[in-house]
């Protein structure tokens, strides 16, 4: 599919009509890849929309393409570009990129002090952030605003989460940092050398995580029993 037929804008009010099949493409796509993101309402996706804060790519005849909007933490001092998604059929034509260079332009617009960040499982995303200038980061540099751990609620992944205090999960958490950053030349020139890396990287981190949640579950079922037993 070729982009040319494709307009990547701000949204607008117009917009509005897109919403329903937005969340509905999240949630499928959630499910599909077995992780999870914050379950957002078609009435949430039209205010993004109707405050300015949101991206859609959508084709010359007004079908919808993608979407991706922002969201505000800690009394404006974060910011998360979330809910990217992209329409089956118009994945893998470079779109999603498209998509995240305007909503991360839109973000230094609209919060300029801003610390900008992200939590992915995948590494075509990975690259995009760091094409951007991301750099990957401890979960402790993000926000602490608990409205947005919890919007972690609907992921298949939150026990794990929650397991390990909110500091690792399987995603893999990137941040740009307005006032201390390296140029987006060095993060994607650093993301490409240590790409094979940052792969095996998560491969092994999944595999930990499901480990220590397993060794977790077997424990507790242990302590259940020891108590009838010893009742």
């Amino acid at each position: 599919m070729e982009q040319s037929n494709i307009v990547v804008r701000v949204a607008i009010p117009a917009d509005i009509i897109h919403a329903s099949v937005i969340t509905d493409e999240m949630a499928s796509s959630a499910q599909a890849r077995g992780t999870g993101i914050a379950r957002r309402s078609p009435e949430y996706i039209s205010q993004k929309i109707m405050e300015g804060k949101a991206v859609i790519a959508v084709t010359k005849e007004n079908q919808w393409v993608g979407f991706c909007y922002i969201e505000a933490w800690g009394h404006e001092k974060f910011v998360a570009n979330s809910g990217l998604i992209v329409a089956p059929e118009f994945r893998k034509t470079g779109i999603a990129k498209s998509i995240k260079q305007r909503i991360f332009a839109l973000s230094r617009e609209k919060y300029p002090e801003a610390k900008i960040f992200g939590l992915t499982t995948g590494l075509a995303v990975m690259k995009i952030n760091s094409d951007l200038g991301y750099e990957p980061v401890t979960y402790s540099e993000l926000t602490d605003d608990d409205k947005f751990w919890e919007g972690c609620k609907s992921c298949v992944n939150y026990e794990i989460l929650m397991s390990k205090g909110r500091k690792n999960c399987l995603c893999t958490a990137m941040l740009f940092d307005p006032k201390d950053h390296h140029k987006p030349e060095e993060t994607a020139k650093d993301f490409k050398k240590k790409s094979k890396l940052y792969e095996r990287f998560m491969r092994q981190k999944k595999n930990r995580l499901f480990n220590y949640l397993k060794k977790k579950k077997t424990e507790k079922s242990k302590s259940v029993l020891s108590f009838f037993f010893n009742f």
